[in-house]
């Protein structure tokens, strides 16, 4: 009973924590970089994606055990900590490095967003649901960040 109970605690945390780095990566995806705004908006999309994958690490309800979801979520974790790096160092190219990873980042979160809803439909059984779901967001995800991030780090690397 307990165990239960600490798993849904953590669950609610996970998924509150998961809605609050949507709206900040959201927010940051579609507003000027570099300003007081974004800056403050990053620091609440890292420490809401650090807390997703702490979380996300700490439940074993659906697999009973370490399972495939664990290793996504240390993947994202490294891709986190990747893209929160380079604005330490401030090294060359750090602009660069950083928002590739930044967004990498959030692709990832909205392919886990839309593997969450697409398991839900009914019908649709569990695997396909989420493999569809998260491949297809993450290619059309690598392919704007591919397309748009050049574009976008041109305006602030001239």
């Amino acid at each position: 009973m307990i165990d239960h109970l600490q798993q849904h605690t953590i669950g609610f945390i996970h998924v509150v924590s998961a809605l609050a780095a949507l709206l900040f990566g959201t927010w940051i995806i579609f507003t000027r970089k570099g300003t007081r705004r974004h800056r403050f908006l990053g620091r609440g999309y890292f420490w809401s994606m650090l807390i997703v994958n702490i979380t996300a690490l700490a439940i074993y309800e659906l697999l009973q055990g370490f399972g495939p979801f664990h290793w996504l979520a240390l993947i994202s974790l490294v891709t986190l900590i990747a893209g929160y790096i380079p604005l330490m160092l401030k090294r060359p190219n750090w602009m660069r490095v950083h928002a590739y990873f930044m967004v990498g980042s959030y692709i990832g979160l909205v392919a886990a967003t839309s593997a969450e809803i697409a398991t839900r439909v009914p019908g649709w059984s569990f695997g396909t649901a989420a493999t569809v779901s998260s491949v297809l967001v993450n290619f059309i995800g690598i392919y704007l960040m591919l397309l748009l991030v050049p574009k976008t780090l041109f305006k602030y690397l001239r």
